[in-house]
């Protein structure tokens, strides 16, 4: 099975900082088929992280989409609804699918993996955690970005972003405590879920 690529919005080159801005500019209305356009790679990757198919990942991609377009002229933010409505689907067709697997998944669910719902948990905590991060402003949504999937320093994030160091490492802390507390209120208490 093949797996998505990395993620086109992540930064190619830790050293190409200029497609970083702070501001947080107005969104321009977007048509169906931009949003369709910029979003539907990180949309596949996303439900393909929760699903572990491709196929179904396309699929639930497809009825998002489908169900954004019944809905276009209510939903303000689409980039987070598509993602809540894939967190949705895909833990939808989890519990109607969990009896179903292959027998690969069979053989590797016997050898001391962790029980279903546990694995279940675990990708609803991770899913959740996904859709807070999509959720926040641009900059800080850049700013966790850079820091945990290109792995860099705070003076790295300071020379791509303008801020101190100081200033990197005080924004993360409360951001990082932020999404914490958002995800105690929504009932996920460790990384199990």
């Amino acid at each position: 099975m093949e797996s998505p690529t990395a993620s086109s919005h992540l930064l190619a080159d830790p050293d190409d900082c200029q497609v970083l801005s702070l501001e947080n500019p107005p969104e321009q209305p977007r048509s169906l088929r931009q949003v369709f356009e910029a979003e539907e790679s990180p949309l596949l990757r996303y439900a393909f992280g929760l699903v572990g198919q491709r196929e179904t990942a396309e699929d639930l991609v497809q009825e998002a989409f489908v169900r954004l377009h019944a809905h276009w002229d209510e939903v303000a933010n689409p980039r987070a609804w598509l993602f809540r409505t894939i967190h949705n689907l895909a833990l939808n067709h989890l519990r109607d699918h969990q009896r179903e697997c292959s027998l690969d998944a069979t053989q590797e669910w016997a050898s001391n993996a962790p029980d279903p719902e546990q694995a279940l948990g675990k990708l609803e905590a991770i899913g959740t955690l996904q859709l807070l991060i999509a959720e926040l402003p641009s900059a800080d949504r850049k700013l966790i970005l850079l820091k945990y999937h290109q792995k860099l320093k705070y003076d790295q994030i300071s020379q791509c972003t303008g801020l101190s160091v100081g200033n990197v490492g005080y924004k993360l802390h409360h951001l990082l405590k932020h999404l914490a507390d958002s995800l105690r209120h929504l009932g996920i208490e460790s990384a199990e879920g």
